[in-house]
């Protein structure tokens, strides 16, 4: 019987796949990481053909773990890296470049052009974006104007753009569906998340041909079904969420005014505006939480370039630790009188300052800092990060009331000292799910429930079990302190310096 969910979780770092059973457990897991390229100073890209090996290899591997057959999958569901771009062409499939990754900065220039053109308020008005190298739209751009001949054949409709869910769903397909979800579409620049259509304007502002785009479908929808080769037969494809509004999903945030955080590379923090698309006064982003039977649900959005990245940096860059694990146990034993700020801006900072320019520092180093206190300002740079959304949240989210709850997931909510050390600098409530991969989780349960072997969203909501609650425990005075000492590094590494 066809039971199974399996998961395409292609992330930053490393290709994933979860198979789920009926009942939600996860029965087999394979995971590949793959080959980062840095060519120049805030340029990141992939090898779009390490996206596809990578993911086909994690598939079999978690079918195979589990002892189940192609034909007992109901569904394949994919998350993905969001704003990471690719353009390929419609015969051969062969990409015109590598993928130009999320973080990359390298239309810095051109975002800073378009803005003093005074573009910004029409791209946020209908986008809910702002003028930012993070943003797939300008990428394709420079993909188009720096491959030799890639304007010309984008113009006569030779060439495909996606970001990775479109590509795998491109490859999975033999090239037979060309589409996207309504969230990895709001990531574009180009989408009008209030209209639900590509836009014309923006298009030509940004020099992106409109043949280029693939069609935009609900999350939990039919994306054709996979070639019969690649798994042994042919799989439905019925849910597609970029990675953080699968895990807002797989956090079952349903509700307006609740909130999840995940920390992976990055860290992004979703809050559920309910049908109602709030602006943002405070440089937060107004995206598509989810569109499911038709109905679009909105979010509020702050994302922080570095989470993860910067253990990953204390391992591979200073070499101070050989596994992230190790961060708690030196944290725990810094000294507690240095006041070692670390801002990682290695590709500017995102959410609320949005500098593309800055890149990162330390502050308050003396002769007595060592890995314990670089270890602990690592982990204590994503509390404060968060604590910087979480107040422009609030500030623009007017109809919340009561306290707020964090839900958070990703690999960095292993550690305990981190979690603390967030609801101490926050001054409320973080909690860890059972089940912490919850960004696989929204992608599996958007196909289940499409496929009809898992619940509805009230049944799946009543589903979501706490594996732990923390509690603030620091003063408030002391954690304001930290606070604004945070803030003050910021302000120090600011490209204006303002």
């Amino acid at each position: 019987m066809a039971d199974h969910v399996l998961a395409i979780d292609q992330g930053t770092t490393s290709s994933r796949a979860i198979l789920f059973d009926r009942n939600r457990n996860i029965v087999g897991v394979g995971q590949r990481e793959f080959t980062q390229h840095l060519p120049r100073s805030g340029w990141v890209e992939h090898d779009p053909e390490d996206i596809w090996s990578t993911t086909v290899e994690t598939c079999r591997e978690a079918l195979d773990k589990a002892g189940v057959t192609a034909g007992e999958v109901a569904a394949i569901g994919i998350t993905n890296q969001r704003e990471t771009t690719l353009v390929w062409d419609r015969v051969t499939g062969e990409p015109v470049h590598n993928a130009i990754v999320w973080q990359d900065r390298r239309t810095a220039e051109t975002c800073q052009r378009l803005k003093k053109e005074g573009h910004e308020a029409a791209f946020t008005a209908k986008t809910g974006l702002l003028l930012d190298p993070y943003f797939s739209g300008t990428k394709i751009g420079w993909i188009l104007d720096h491959v030799e001949g890639a304007r010309a054949r984008a113009e006569k409709g030779e060439l495909a753009f996606g970001t990775v869910d479109t590509f795998l769903i491109w490859k999975l397909t033999s090239g037979a569906v060309h589409a996207s979800d309504a969230t990895n579409a709001s990531r574009t620049l180009l989408y009008d998340i209030h209209r639900g259509q590509w836009d014309e304007e923006l298009c030509r502002v940004l020099g992106v041909p409109m043949s280029m785009l693939p069609e935009v479908r609900d999350c939990a929808a039919d994306f054709g079904t996979s070639a019969p080769d690649i798994f042994g037969s042919a799989i439905p494809i019925l849910g597609v969420a970029g990675d953080q509004q699968a895990a807002t999903i797989g956090q079952a945030c349903f509700q307006p005014g609740m909130m999840k955080s995940t920390y992976g590379t990055g860290c992004f923090a979703l809050l559920n505006t309910g049908p109602e698309a709030v602006a943002s006064k405070n440089r937060l982003l107004t995206t598509i939480a989810y569109r499911i039977g038709g109905e679009t649900t909105y979010a509020l959005e702050g994302s922080i370039f570095i989470a993860g990245a910067v253990v990953q940096w204390l391992r591979d860059g200073l070499k101070i630790i050989r596994e992230a694990s190790e961060t708690q146990a030196l944290a725990e034993s810094a000294d507690p009188h240095q006041s070692v700020y670390l801002v990682p801006a290695f590709t500017g900072l995102g959410a609320p300052y949005w500098d593309a320019e800055c890149r990162g520092a330390i502050y308050g180093l003396t002769r007595g800092s060592g890995p314990a206190e670089f270890a602990k300002a690592a982990l204590e740079s994503v509390g404060y990060q968060t604590r910087d959304l979480l107040e422009a949240m609030q500030g623009d989210w007017a109809d919340e009331e009561g306290d707020t709850v964090l839900r958070v997931d990703g690999g960095m909510t292993a550690s305990d000292w981190a979690l603390q050390f967030l609801a101490d600098v926050l001054g409320a409530p973080v909690d860890r799910p059972k089940i912490t991969e919850t960004t696989a989780l929204g992608a599996a349960y958007l196909a289940g429930m499409q496929a009809g072997v898992w619940p509805g969203m009230e049944e799946f909501a009543k589903s979501w079990a706490l594996e732990r609650r923390f509690e603030p425990a620091m003063d408030r005075a002391e954690a304001d302190a930290k606070y604004a000492g945070w803030k003050d590094a910021v302000r120090r590494t600011l490209s204006d310096n303002g």
